[in-house]
C-alpha cells in the first residue's frame, strides 16, 4: 500500500496536477497572474545568469 501511494504522489507531482488545483482555489486577476509570471521569469533569469559560467 505504501509503495502504491508513493508512486501516486510522484506521478501527481511530475504532472503538476496539485499545483494546478492549488492555483484554482481562488480567482487570480490577470494582472496578478502576469506579475507572478514576471517574477518567476526574473528569478529563473537571475539563476541562469548566476550559474552560466560554472
Amino acid at each position: 500500500m505504501d509503495k502504491a501511494l508513493r508512486r501516486l504522489k510522484k506521478k501527481i507531482d511530475r504532472e503538476g496536477t496539485l499545483k494546478v488545483v492549488r492555483n484554482h482555489r481562488h480567482y487570480e486577476k490577470p494582472s496578478e497572474r502576469r506579475r507572478r509570471k514576471e517574477k518567476a521569469a526574473r528569478f529563473s533569469a537571475m539563476l541562469s545568469a548566476r550559474y552560466a559560467d560554472m
